[in-house]
């Protein structure tokens, strides 16, 4: 029998896996097997393991891949959109296009909790939070939420969490469409009643428990509004104000801040991030500074390294929602890290007055068109405006749409009377006569297009005018030219450790190649340009790829159907509760609200089935690390009649296939429950099993991490469900495609949708088998890395036969007693090596939890388990007395070059001990930008915006 599977040449899985015919067989001697099937056959139960391999199309190579989704994405018909509703097409400036948005360096970098590592990125996030606290005139801001409709879902979660004895909130009926439905979706689990009205005539007094109202800023049809007053009367009544803004707007209108908000949230995709059918799209929340605690998200913050230089770091990390569990508001656990770098850049290249620049051009236009159709006898519903008209047709509204549709410029049809159009950056005056003519009007009647100028008067009130300046930070006054821009982006390109770079070996966060083939697509025109609410016949060819990606991820998941609107691994969750708590419902089982979680779950789980409404009831794990049956069978009966769901990750979250997996999810069945899996660990299933087979009801799959989407610095994400059959009804509908049992959970109808394509480059040039050797290799590989290391750090948990799952636990608590290191030492420690650390102290804490992936080569394996090798035996000396408990490499780590080129070195072990400990490191080096961060500083005096140029001069 040969001893694996041998892939021609030509074949992209030999490109995806790291480790190919010989280098295989040796990780196969060392750990005792003869084939990879053999050791398979050892670690994977046989009751859960498919009976037949996966029907998806053959392999392609690379080049058959890419011509085959251009010819399906060459469908779509690419207009111009002014359909606006929070969606505004822009242009991405080129050295943003290359240098971010297609640079591995950015886009495979994982989330920033090491920071030492992560100061080019994090440096890149405070510039965004900071040019969010300006234009919002607001005090803190987080480093990005997922969608506009999700972000005010979340402002009003936080509002509900400040001020828990109402239970209504007023949302505008200007508000767009989208983020009122998602809204509505957040709402009802919660009890929430969202009372949607005009806020011209809306009393908050007249509402009781009213604890939150929203609104526009421009509303959707256009208008602008000072909401002051509006807004002085809800708070006067305790109720929180909330305003969803428009980021390019905000350059030249009263911020929402001095309005009196409480809350700003909005989207920065017009700066500079391509529409992509939906996203993804880097969301904003502003908030004032005694909600920042309770703010959603990450947010980046200003401490100090061990030399008293300022460094960057993730803030109040500790308070993270999902790390409160069952007592979060809030399961959002990545952000749009990756558009949100983009949108901050977009403003650091134009600077302030380039944006005014562009601000000015967009309302010129929109003033110029709108004088024309005046002139042509057409009126308007909206006296004021930014860049969105709604014009009044006389019912022609169809017909002018129509029109518009054959000279390539997509309108909004309101209703048979009004339309709307939406004016952005890329208008010209050709593009106003064509509007114009659209409407049927001449231009020797209204007049011909003109160019608008940079400093085009603003045709507004003053009062709804800024008075301030805005983005003075020297960062976005310096970086102009493309030369300084391409210098910039690469200083902070260096300062980050990516997969570019080495192994980012984190356990349950899959961080596999992201090949170059799968983004290619990313940044097609037919993919990248149309906006989420296009005609749907313009979109024929995303709809292919939609249905083609949802059928071979039904058949890897064993499921009836897959949604891909979930925009994240949270959202995904999110939406699968909800399809169980709306079938029971459906069945008239309203009092199924438990939820059983085992203790060893993420804290995303816990925090999701709250959302839901659910209560969360939590199931023991035994010594081994799997769920304790015999309390979960007393659970699920004691809760018979109130069972809602098990959620449960599989393999677990301890690295173990669990033999009674099956067995566990019959007893949820056997007393009314559902059962939820998280597919976090899904790299451990494809091909080998499925959720489906093993008799879950939903699972939600990170394609951020099993399907190859890269995790672009912390997001962006993709967290599609499969369903059984019973819960296809419930999947997640959204109102532009009509009525559906269940409302949307995100703003756009399909999501993110334009990174779909990198999971549908995997799955078609990997095919059935290369999907599954690679699950086979995850576990040799992990299986591989447990061997080499279980000599110096105990496994923590092993599962059948003594082996493990995809990943493993390693033990380094003895330590601290021994030797005065702790975790964080070896984490730190491995950046001198030039590693990014495992994931530190989940789900057992004081442990590191190793993932290497299918993608890694036995040698960059050796590479990694030499470093921790020798990790150990500094931690052996220092136990034997040759470097002391204060004063050693790994307490000091990680050094940097300006620590070990410093006049002076007072340390008992040698400069090249401390930064080339290994010969790969005497050969390359990276280096970390700062020694190590104090986490308590930065908690306790909380700066998150750009700190003035006169601290680091110090």
């Amino acid at each position: 029998m040969q001893p694996y599977i041998s892939f021609p040449q030509r074949a992209f899985a030999r490109r995806h896996l790291g480790s190919v015919d010989d280098t295989r067989q040796q990780m196969l001697d060392l750990l005792g097997f003869e084939s990879v099937r053999d050791l398979i056959d050892a670690a994977v139960p046989p009751g859960i393991r498919l009976d037949k391999p996966l029907n998806l199309p053959a392999a392609r190579t690379e080049q058959e891949a890419l011509a085959d989704l251009r010819g399906i994405m060459n469908q779509n018909l690419v207009l111009r959109s002014n359909i606006g509703m929070g969606y505004n097409d822009t242009v991405t400036p080129p050295v943003i296009l290359r240098n971010i948005l297609e640079n591995p360096g950015w886009y495979t970098a994982y989330t920033p909790y090491q920071a030492e590592i992560a100061q080019g990125r994090l440096e890149a996030l405070i510039n965004f939070q900071t040019m969010i606290t300006d234009l919002t005139g607001l005090p803190a801001a987080n480093a990005s939420l997922l969608d506009e409709g999700t972000a005010a879902a979340e402002a009003m979660s936080m509002a509900l969490a400040t001020n828990r004895k109402g239970k209504t909130i007023f949302v505008a009926d200007s508000c767009h469409p989208q983020t009122i439905e998602v809204i509505q979706t957040r709402a009802e689990p919660l009890g929430v009643n969202v009372h949607v009205a005009d806020w011209k005539t809306f009393d908050p007094e007249s509402v009781e428990n009213l604890f939150a109202v929203v609104v526009q800023y421009p509303d959707t049809t256009g208008s602008v509004a000072d909401y002051t007053e509006f807004l002085a009367k809800a708070k006067a009544v305790k109720a929180m104000a909330v305003v969803a803004a428009d980021v390019l707007s905000l350059m030249v209108l009263k911020a929402p801040g001095e309005m009196g908000a409480d809350i700003v949230v909005g989207n920065t995709q017009r700066f500079g991030v391509p529409l992509g059918f939906g996203g993804p799209h880097a969301a904003f929340m502003a908030c004032t500074e005694k909600l920042v605690r309770k703010m959603p998200g990450r947010v980046i913050g200003i401490s100090h390294d061990t030399t008293g230089k300022p460094a960057y770091r993730l803030s109040l990390q500790t308070r993270e929602q999902h790390i409160r569990r069952d007592k979060a508001t809030s399961n959002i656990c990545t952000a749009q890290v990756l558009l949100a770098v983009m949108a901050s850049m977009y403003a650091v290249y134009h600077g302030p007055d380039g944006l005014r620049a562009i601000a000015h051009r967009v309302h010129g236009f929109a003033t110029q068109l709108a004088e024309r159709l005046r002139a042509g006898g057409f009126e308007l519903q909206n006296d004021t405006w930014f860049d969105t008209l709604t014009v009044k047709t006389g019912g022609k509204a169809a017909l002018i749409v129509e029109e518009a549709c054959d000279r390539g410029i997509n309108l909004r049809q309101i209703d048979e009377d009004l339309v709307g159009i939406s004016l952005d950056e890329k208008t010209s005056a050709h593009e106003i006569d064509l509007l114009i003519s659209a409407f049927g009007l001449e231009r020797a009647v209204v007049g011909a297009g003109e160019d608008v100028a940079d400093d085009a008067p603003l045709s507004l009130p003053a009062e709804l005018l800024r008075s301030d300046e805005v983005l003075t930070h020297p960062v976005f006054n310096s970086y102009h030219s493309e030369t300084e821009m391409l210098r910039y982006l690469r200083r902070l390109e260096t300062k980050d450790l990516a997969l570019n770079e080495s192994m980012i070996a984190l356990g349950s966060c899959t961080m596999k190649l992201n090949a170059t083939a799968e983004m290619i697509p990313v940044s097609w025109p037919e993919v990248n340009g149309l906006h989420p609410f296009a005609p749907l016949d313009q979109a024929k060819g995303y709809i292919e790829m939609f249905t083609q990606l949802s059928d071979w991820l039904s058949e890897i998941t064993g499921f009836a159907a897959v949604s891909l609107q979930p925009n994240a691994g949270s959202q995904g969750e999110y939406a699968g509760l909800l399809a169980i708590r709306k079938y029971h419902q459906k069945n008239g089982d309203d009092q199924r609200k438990i939820c059983l979680i085992p203790t060893s779950a993420h804290g995303t789980n816990p925090a999701t089935a709250v959302m839901v409404g659910f209560k969360v009831v939590p199931v023991a794990c035994d010594e081994n690390g799997n769920i304790d049956i015999d309390d979960l069978t007393a659970k699920s009966e004691k809760y018979a009649d109130t069972l809602a769901a098990l959620m449960i990750t599989y393999p677990s979250t301890h690295g173990v296939f669990e033999e009674g997996i099956i067995k566990i999810c019959e007893t949820i069945h056997a007393n009314g429950g559902q059962v939820y899996m998280d597919g976090a660990n899904m790299n451990a299933q494809v091909g080998l099993t499925s959720p489906g087979f093993i008799g879950a009801d939903v699972c939600h799959l990170n394609l951020h991490k099993t399907f190859c989407i890269p995790h672009g610095g912390g997001g962006p994400g993709v967290g599609p469900i499969g369903v059984a059959e019973h819960l296809v009804p419930f999947l997640p509908g959204h109102s532009f495609l009509g009525e559906s049992e269940q409302s949307a959970v995100s703003a756009a109808p399909w999501g993110s949708s334009s990174i779909d394509v990198i999971s549908w480059m995997y799955i078609a040039m990997m095919g059935a088998e290369g999907l599954e050797e690679a699950t086979k290799l995850a576990i040799v590989n992990a299986n591989y890395v447990a061997k080499r290391l279980e000599t110096v750090f105990p496994i923590v948990y092993r599962g059948l036969n003594d082996l493990i799952a995809h990943e493993c636990i390693v033990d380094v608590r003895g330590f601290q007693d021994t030797a005065g290191v702790g975790v964080e030492d070896i984490a730190k420690r491995l950046m001198d090596y030039g590693y990014h650390s495992p994931t530190m102290s989940w789900p057992v804490a004081g442990t590191l939890m190793i993932e290497p992936t299918e993608s890694e080569s036995k040698a960059e394996l050796d590479r990694f388990c030499d470093a921790m090798i020798s990790i150990h035996n500094e931690i052996k000396q220092i136990e034997a007395g040759e470097f002391s408990r204060e004063d050693n490499p790994l307490v000091n780590a990680p050094h940097t070059s300006a620590m070990v080129t410093a006049d002076e070195w007072n340390h008992p072990y040698s400069r090249q001990t401390a930064v080339f400990p290994d010969s790969y490191t005497q050969n390359h080096k990276f280096w970390p930008a700062v020694s190590r961060i104090d986490n308590v500083f930065g908690d306790r005096n909380l700066v998150c915006t750009c700190a003035p140029m006169e601290d680091y001069a110090e």
